[in-house]
């Protein structure tokens, strides 16, 4: 899963980062006004994470341009400036949480799940579909009642897949969730063709019907 951390304090981010990569999220920063308007023109992220005090202009003007979008982002404003004022602002502009600061970086990874789950997976720790079953806490499949062994990324495309379910995605999108902006400077996208394959006969083996269609020359779909 993917987070934008738009944020000005270098010593903050970076310890963001490297707590939220220990989650298994794929961070990227964006230390300004113009870098995070620049970033949610070009990406899509399942949760952004708003500092309103920036160089160059407002966190509140990147809640609207994200509307203007028409974006489906998560957003969790992260911000010294606490006012009742602020709050009820940010939230009336599309943002899903307010986290004041000083805050513990726990309490952050929590918030973060908590909107991805809710958006993405009708509020559940646990999809069921068929005879397949993730447990997003356990970060645990499996069909039947057996488990299935999945790699991170196996897991990760997994949960991508269930959480826009019907929805055809490119395989430059699976690449930029799976690998962020660094995904632009690869020279192709054979890994995300390695990780499918493996993801769909690992569960092929494991007896669970076949959701992941293949749509070639488009990209791939999760069907219900």
């Amino acid at each position: 899963m993917k987070v934008l951390i738009i944020e000005d304090e270098h010593e903050l981010a970076n310890s963001m980062v490297s707590y939220l990569s220990g989650q298994d999220y794929v961070c990227e920063l964006a230390a300004d006004f113009q870098q995070a308007m620049n970033k949610i023109a070009a990406y899509n992220y399942d949760c952004i994470l708003l500092d309103l005090m920036l160089p160059g202009g407002s966190g509140m003007k990147i809640l609207d341009e994200l509307k203007l979008q028409h974006k489906e982002d998560g957003v969790i404003i992260i911000s010294a400036k606490n006012s009742l004022e602020d709050r009820i602002m940010g939230l009336k502009l599309g943002a899903d949480d307010y986290l004041p600061k000083p805050f513990h970086l726990s309490e952050l990874s929590a918030r973060i799940f908590s909107i991805i789950r809710r958006r993405n997976f009708a509020n559940s720790n646990v999809i069921q579909q068929g005879d397949l079953k993730v447990d997003l806490l356990a970060k645990a499949v499996n069909v039947g009642g057996l488990p299935v062994a999945l790699t991170k990324k196996e897991f990760e495309l997994l949960i991508f897949f269930i959480g826009n379910k019907n929805k055809v995605i490119s395989k430059s999108a699976l690449a930029e969730h799976l690998s962020g902006d660094l995904a632009d400077m690869l020279d192709n996208h054979d890994f995300i063709y390695a990780h499918i394959k493996n993801l769909k006969k690992k569960l092929f083996e494991a007896g669970c019907e076949n959701y992941l269609k293949t749509l070639y020359g488009n990209g791939y779909r999760w069907e219900e």
